[in-house]
């Protein structure tokens, strides 16, 4: 019994840390984690998921695997070589002999550099293209989503899931499953390798196979769930930094830089935190592995060395010098590749977590869609009517309620209001950026439900009050990129609404930049280029919200004769607080709390004395004490 006191000693060392680590494991059950956003998705659905994108490169795969495989056999041909070495020095020492053993193993050293090259070469053209399409995927997807659910999702978000966590995933395809793939098979040949060797030293190394699926098993558990703290956190900090570098100016203004210092170092200290676990997980199972590996060894030499010096045989198999050497090298390959699995297994765990970041934004159904046999429409006259509409944004809280009104062809209608009630709400449901939950929309006597989404918003065009820049020049950002416009089609819209003179002074014109949100324009000059975009795209339906109101008095005035002319391009629908820009529309509807309470043309309304009267005397009061 003495005789196996060291064996014994070294199943108690290996016995107690599993036990550790499986207390670990259950202390962890026990916890629960606090409801996100992102659902958690099992590792059979993710891998079934990703490998639509793999499947394209099938044959690119297949010569990589075949590569992999000339590099496993010299792998597993070397330790025998080593062997056969020390047989011949050990016996009879044959310099021919010794030589030519020694240029097999250089062969075999060749193999793997060389295979190892081509196999890096084409996975990373391979991961590179795979990045590349679940990208646009997930752009396109995102694309797909109406209003409200973009509203929901910060956009920080977005970046982080399209930006950082397909990122993870290419690693995945490019480095960890072929690596992993390739250790398994050496794993596997070195075990067949070492059972044809010597079958009751492999047996010895078998018993400590338990205890590493164990390890594994558990340490699965706990990655997936750093992985993805670091994630949430990652996002966190992205989205903060979407937020407050655009808002940076209302910082300064307001004096709050030091706050939002302090705001930042606690996001900061939470990534620390969620990366230092991370770490935390990785630093323990690592050495678990080596522990074992470095038993097996120990076990080896004292089974071994005990067989070779004492002559005895262990399950009846000899010891010998050679098999001793063979089977330590073997040991060793045995125990690299898995701790090698491990990191593999640890940036696994990173694109899984990133996986399903990236499929809980792909599980998102967009709320507005076609419906099936909606229509293409080549062309609309522009005429437009509302007939009992209800909507709201949250359920029950009504924004609309009961509105119905008609606009005819080539008319302008005028919406006026307090802010609240539902202006703006009935020009974006007019383009389908939400779904009504009553009633009927109708363009040219057609129910906008029945027409594609796409071709519907072709023919409006949007003059907003807070008007988006792309970074580009000033011609991208009146053509947004599209062909077919020449030069003087653009420089006619220009001066269509008076934006040939600022632009016309810019020392490059048309290709002046534009930095990012038009930050170096002021911003009567931005609307007069979102004036510019919609009148060169020429559509049928024209839509101002706000659209005069950072524009000065000045520019005003420039423009209303813009106005009447665009007024003959096709139909207007603005909203405005400035009466004095819609006193020529045919008509106009006032609003109040979501219901249509006045209706009509301004000279009707004004002798009317209702809502709309109050409204135009309190401004008219107002800018006549403004101008004395």
């Amino acid at each position: 019994m003495r005789e196996y006191m060291p064996l014994i000693f070294v199943g108690a060392v290996v016995g107690v840390f599993s036990l550790l680590f499986v207390l670990a494991w259950l202390r962890e059950l026990r916890a629960k984690s606090a409801p996100d956003f992102d659902r958690h998705i099992p590792d059979g659905e993710i891998i079934r998921r990703l490998a639509k994108y793999a499947v394209p490169y099938k044959k690119q795969f297949a010569l990589v695997l075949a590569v992999m495989l000339a590099s496993i056999a010299s792998d597993l041909a070397s330790p025998l070589i080593i062997g056969r070495v020390e047989e011949l020095i050990k016996n009879q020492f044959e310099p021919p002999a010794l030589l030519r053993w020694v240029a097999l193993y250089a062969v075999t050293l060749l193999v793997t550099v060389v295979s190892t090259y081509f196999q890096s070469i084409i996975l990373q053209k391979i991961g590179q293209k795979i990045l590349s399409a679940l990208r646009q995927d997930l752009f396109t997807h995102i694309e797909s989503l109406s209003h409200d659910q973009l509203n929901k999702i910060p956009v920080g978000k977005l970046v982080t899931r399209v930006a950082n966590d397909t990122n993870a995933i290419s690693q995945m395809f490019t480095n960890v499953l072929v690596a992993m793939l390739k250790n398994v098979f050496i794993v596997v040949g070195v075990l067949a390798a070492m059972l044809m060797l010597n079958y009751a030293l492999t047996l010895m190394l078998l018993c400590f196979v338990p205890f590493l699926v164990l390890f594994t098993v558990i340490f699965r558990k706990f990655t997936r769930k750093v992985y993805r703290v670091v994630k949430d956190r990652t996002t966190d900090i992205n989205t903060y930094l979407s937020e407050n570098l655009s808002g940076i100016k209302i910082t300064q203004i307001f004096n709050q830089e030091e706050r939002k210092r302090q705001e930042f170092f606690a996001k900061s200290e939470a990534l620390k935190r969620a990366k230092q676990n991370q770490i935390f997980v990785f630093s323990i199972f690592r050495p678990l592995v080596y522990m074992l590996y470095i038993s097996s060894v120990l076990c080896l030499l004292y089974l071994g060395g005990k067989g070779y010096i004492q002559d005895t045989a262990v399950l009846g198999q000899v010891m010998t010098s050679e098999t001793i050497v063979a089977f330590y090298l073997y040991i060793s390959k045995f125990f690299n590749p898995i701790q090698t699995l491990a990191e593999q297994f640890n940036q696994l765990q990173s694109a899984f977590a990133s996986a399903e970041k990236i499929f809980t934004v792909f599980d998102l159904e967009p709320e507005v869609v076609d419906a099936p046999g909606a229509e293409e429409l080549d062309r609309i006259r522009g005429e437009i009517e509302f007939q009992d509409v209800w909507f709201a944004y949250e359920p029950g809280e009504w924004v609309l309620k009961g509105v119905s009104f008609h606009v005819g062809a080539r008319q302008t209608a005028a919406f006026v209001g307090a802010t609240g009630s539902g202006k703006t709400t009935i020009l974006s449901l007019i383009c389908r950026n939400y779904d009504i939950q009553k009633g009927r929309i109708l363009i040219d006597g057609r129910d906008i439900r029945t027409i594609k989404i796409s071709s519907l918003r072709r023919h409006f065009g949007q003059m907003l009050q807070d008007v988006f820049l792309f970074s580009g020049t000033i011609r991208s950002n009146i053509v947004l990129r599209e062909e077919g416009f020449s030069d003087r089609e653009i420089w006619e819209a220009c001066r269509y609404v008076n934006a040939d003179s600022f632009i016309g002074r810019m020392d490059k014109g048309l290709d002046e930049e534009v930095r990012e949100r038009g930050s170096n324009f002021s911003a009567g000059q931005r609307q007069l280029l979102s004036f510019v975009r919609t009148i060169l795209h020429k559509p049928a339906v024209m839509i101002l919200d706000e659209a005069t109101a950072n524009i000065d008095t000045e520019t005003e005035l420039l423009i209303q004769d813009s106005l009447e002319k665009m007024r003959s391009i096709g139909t207007m629908l603005i909203v405005a607080h400035r009466l004095s820009t819609i006193q020529h529309a045919d008509q106009i509807i006032v609003l109040s709390h979501g219901e249509i309470v006045e209706q009509g043309s301004h000279q009707e309304l004004l002798a009317k004395k209702g809502r709309y009267f109050q409204l135009y005397t309190l401004q008219f009061n107002k800018e006549k004490l403004m101008g004395a």
